[in-house]
């Protein structure tokens, strides 16, 4: 059979392959009425070999929807949203849901417009990170009719429904355990702010803690670009020089804090005596570092999982009653960089 290549295959294409009606192919293809599994068989291996793609739009016509669920992200070169996007797919793999990802560099201008472009395909839900949105996304959220998952953070009030950690918390627990330890004098890095919400958040649970006890942060320095190690390594060598009687280095993530810690063994600085070093996100590629970075996991894999698990539980059971806003809790990994008492 020749097929002119400039053209999109249709349901015909298959029916002439397979010789069955365009009926029956649909039927096969849609999974829908009584079809024998010799004509299924032979459907099915006439699409696959000319590559035949159903066309969802078409049914999505009389649905209104199709079977993908939008997930917007801030990044993907920060590794802790592929772990997100794993868990995700882990749960809906085994449903009809595909997710299909949009990325806005951690700008609402541009979360905005891939959230539109999204919507307009009428997926059957989103998934999105943060809380925090233009006033026309979340409008669009609000208006969607779908189920809406705010990922990441539970520090403020969802459209629909949330799943992450209190950032604040993971903040003022690392503080308490940070003065608990007997170090007094504190730096903080970090990255991506105040674009990045859930690092600004943890920064003012931090500082609460401290304030309370009478510390206040002694130098602070903030990067613009991502979490690479050799800005860790530089931003920790310039806070040294300008405030050398730092005892402690806080950063926003574990990808700076590694870098901050190579520099330092290097110099041969005695971790954690001398100075004691902590993260965040529990970042498994750093577990070949010569010392295990102090961390806090922000439970990704469940975050992503249990995310997807809202979106596939409430599709299946609009009516159903759901736990829709959950906080997950993350515990502080004291590696060999933040001294124990």
């Amino acid at each position: 059979m020749s097929l002119d290549s400039k053209r999109p295959l249709t349901l015909r294409d298959v029916s002439e392959a397979s010789g069955v009606s365009e009926m029956t192919v649909s039927r096969v293809l849609r999974n829908r009425g009584d079809v024998s599994d010799a004509t299924r068989g032979r459907v099915l291996a006439a699409a696959k070999e000319l590559g035949y793609v159903p066309n969802k739009i078409a049914g999505a016509l009389a649905s209104s929807r199709v079977n993908l669920v939008a997930v917007i992200i801030p990044s993907l070169s920060n590794m802790v949203f592929p772990e997100v996007l794993t868990g995700i797919n882990q749960v809906l793999e085994d449903t009809e849901l595909q997710p299909v990802v949009g990325v806005s560099d951690y700008l609402p201008e541009k979360e905005e417009r891939v959230l539109y472009e999204m919507l307009s395909w009428r997926p059957s839900g989103v998934i999105i990170a943060g809380l925090e949105h233009s006033d026309a996304s979340r409008a669009m959220l609000r208006a969607a009719g779908i189920p809406v998952v705010e990922i990441m953070d539970t520090d403020g009030v969802p459209v629909d429904a949330m799943v992450g950690i209190s950032h604040r918390r993971a903040g003022r627990e690392m503080a308490t355990a940070i003065l608990k330890a007997g170090y007094e004098h504190i730096g903080f890095m970090g990255t991506k702010m105040p674009l990045d919400h859930r690092a600004r958040k943890r920064f003012e649970g931090f500082t609460e803690v401290l304030a309370k006890n009478g510390v206040e942060i002694e130098d602070r320095a903030f990067y613009s670009g991502g979490s690479a190690l050799a800005k860790g390594r530089e931003m920790t060598q310039e806070m040294l020089q300008r405030t050398p009687e730092l005892d402690f280095l806080y950063y926003s993530n574990d990808m700076i804090g590694a870098g901050g810690l190579l520099y330092l063994l290097e110099q041969g600085v005695d971790v954690p005596g001398q100075i004691g070093l902590a993260g965040f996100n529990g970042v498994e590629l750093l577990q070949g570092l010569p010392r295990k970075l102090a961390t806090m996991d922000a439970c990704r894999l469940e975050i992503g999982r249990t995310a997807a698990k809202i979106i596939a539980d409430r599709l299946a059971d609009p009516d159903g009653d759901h736990a829709d806003n959950i906080t997950l809790t993350p515990t502080i990994a004291y590696g060999d960089t933040l001294k124990r008492r």
